[in-house]
């Protein structure tokens, strides 16, 4: 891994995780670096990061809370909600991640591609 996407796993790790605790109890599901270019493999990285919170309290609340210190830390929000799910993407500097209420939460990530 390199010291760039280090970095950048690091800090997405912990916005997730942080994000995660929101709802509650949360358990890892993916954890590892990514090749991002299918055109040409092994050219640039990313780091995927995700959990699941099984049965959240309330879940609606917990997004709600979330939204100031995630837009104050410089994440754009991007409803993407359906009639039966509440979907929220975070986007920054290339990074994103979703959080998915419906049964359970599913919170994912992926930093932006950095050079292998």
């Amino acid at each position: 891994m390199t010291p760039e996407l280090g970095r950048l796993a690091t800090e997405l790790t912990s916005v997730i995780d942080d994000a995660a605790a929101a709802f509650g109890a949360a358990a890892p599901t993916v954890s590892g670096e990514l090749d991002c270019d299918p055109t040409h493999p092994g050219h640039l990285t990313c780091w995927q990061y995700g959990v699941r919170v099984d049965h959240p309290a309330s879940p609606s609340t917990s997004l709600t809370s979330l939204l100031p210190s995630l837009h104050r830390d410089g994440w754009e929000s991007h409803d993407r909600s359906t009639p039966r799910e509440q979907i929220t993407r975070f986007t920054r500097d290339g990074a994103d991640f979703t959080v998915h209420v419906a049964a359970a939460v599913t919170i994912i990530g992926s930093t932006r591609p950095v050079p292998a």
